[in-house]
């Protein structure tokens, strides 16, 4: 449970369904269940470079099971404030520089296997 002020406690998870972590770079599909960006990607069956615009509309949450709910969704860059302040000891102590890095590392491989598949494709090997 995520606190903004004393008084104030919003009913979210702030852990990812899917890597069991806390969110990160947090995107909530439109039937309302809230993923971390690269988790949402692999679970549309798309490349981060690909997207989660470009999921097949009969994709379904891994959650509810409703179709079509990659294509709408919205990142949550007010969530992320709220995880800042309501979790110190992962944005504080090198965790989330950690999981920063992993997630440079995963979109630079996944960049990488994109453009090595245009090329292939452009010279027909």
């Amino acid at each position: 449970m995520l606190e903004l002020f004393d008084s104030i406690k919003p009913d979210i998870d702030s852990n990812c369904s899917i890597c069991l972590d806390t969110l990160f770079d947090p995107v909530s599909l439109t039937c309302g269940h809230i993923f971390c960006y690269i988790c949402a990607c692999s679970s549309a069956s798309m490349t981060i470079i690909d997207g989660l615009k470009a999921a097949n509309p009969k994709e379904r949450c891994l959650l509810c099971r409703q179709a079509g709910v990659y294509e709408g969704a919205v990142h949550l860059d007010e969530l992320v404030t709220l995880l800042r302040r309501s979790y110190h000891g992962y944005w504080d102590h090198g965790v989330y520089e950690q999981r920063l890095e992993t997630e440079r590392l995963e979109r630079i491989r996944q960049a990488k296997g994109h453009w090595e598949s245009q090329c292939r494709a452009f010279l027909g090997v």
